[in-house]
């Protein structure tokens, strides 16, 4: 076969993929930065899904892009090896930024006063600083804000295995981890982890791979998404996403307690943890109405280039997303909570990940510049 034949048709790159992980990335920072006045007014507060279902979403729809098609077309060994490098890099990303994390509160500890080890969950840490390396290490501590990079090195640890299933068959995949979620709704299956001894992981691998290889699936074809048009489907997600405003809005919650009772009782305490079904319906409604407005426009989102630029450097954006919260909140306990020190706080904030979403872009394009670069032969 000639060579050309062999080598893979590259499909174009969505762009709703990367608008979309853009904006999560700005939300995420906006969630993240503490004591944030913005926060009453993120998406998650007008439902029960939040930036973190769609952040993993779009995340599994990205891995089937860049290693369930390295799999398809490469074979299996190619793309185990794919997803072991990205899982040494992603491993390396999480502890390098606990550690940013931490030397960040030690240094806002000592120029204010202010006790931020222990806010960041680091008291244990401290006081067992043997046992605490070792469980940084092992993924069996993780400092607060800090939960999702691990949840998503499991998610990626998975894949290979569910590359398996679905060369059996991909429905038998899907129902397997179906299956899996359903355990965990009935056992509370996890691993040990957070902030101390004892203590469990917030994002429940074995419950958040359900949307993680949602994602997955659509993006390998294995699920085929419905049309994006104004019929029954349309209208009943529109429904179910009103109706859950009263249920989740903190203004109404004020007015009418009893509301915000019930939505504790529908979600439960674990419900973020183990991804309780509303969360689950609740994320793929509002992707169908959302995805259904904007399909008439889909082409003008190349337009928004900074979203899509951080979009595209996620991993970057998410690292930076986490710092520049942290020390921007630590700013703002110095200066003062008003509308003016917040709205300059969060601007600082976006302006930062679009800034590191150009230098990561930059970086890239260098380094394959230099990849591609011809090597000079001594002369004979």
């Amino acid at each position: 076969m000639p060579p050309a034949m062999m080598t893979p048709v590259r499909t174009p790159r969505d762009v709703r993929l990367d608008f979309f992980r853009g904006l999560a990335m700005f939300v995420i920072f906006i969630a993240h930065l503490p004591d944030n006045p913005w926060f009453g007014f993120i998406p998650a507060r007008f439902g029960f899904s939040s930036a973190a279902e769609l952040f993993v979403f779009c995340s599994g729809l990205a891995s089937a892009f860049a290693f369930g098609r390295v799999f398809l077309r490469q074979g299996y060994g190619a793309g185990l090896f794919r997803v072991l490098s990205r899982l040494w890099q992603v491993y390396w990303a999480h502890i390098g930024l606990a550690l940013v994390m931490m030397a960040l509160s030690v240094a806002g500890w000592k120029l204010t006063g202010t006790d931020y080890p222990a806010r960041l969950g680091l008291g244990w840490f401290y006081r067992e600083p043997g046992d605490g390396l070792f469980s940084l290490m092992t993924l069996t501590f993780t400092p607060a804000f800090l939960d999702i990079l691990p949840m998503y090195l499991v998610l990626l640890a998975m894949l290979p295995l569910v590359m398996l299933l679905g060369r059996l068959s991909p429905l038998l995949a899907m129902a397997a981890l179906l299956v899996l979620w359903l355990i965990v709704q009935i056992t509370h299956l996890n691993l040990p982890g957070g902030q101390g001894p004892g203590g469990m992981w917030f994002f429940n691998p074995f419950a958040w791979q359900l949307v993680f290889f949602t994602g997955f699936a659509f993006g390998l074809g294995w699920l085929k998404a419905p049309a994006f048009e104004k019929g029954v489907l349309f209208w009943a997600c529109t429904a179910f996403l009103v109706a859950s405003v009263p249920l989740n809005f903190w203004a109404i919650h004020e007015v009418f307690p009893a509301l915000g009772e019930l939505h504790e009782r529908l979600i439960g305490v674990d419900g973020k943890t183990n991804l309780n079904p509303l969360l689950y319906l609740h994320f793929l409604a509002s992707a169908y109405v959302v995805l259904t407005l904007i399909d008439p426009y889909r082409e003008r989102l190349a337009d928004f280039r900074p979203i899509i630029e951080v979009g595209q450097q996620a991993l970057a954006t998410f690292m930076a997303s986490i710092a520049l919260a942290w020390s921007l909140g630590m700013v703002l306990d110095v200066t003062g909570r008003d509308w003016l020190t917040t709205t300059a706080a969060n601007l600082v904030g976006l302006a930062g990940l679009i800034a590191v979403a150009r230098l990561a872009k930059r970086y890239k394009s260098a380094k394959d510049e230099r990849a591609a670069k011809p090597t000079l032969q001594p002369a004979e």
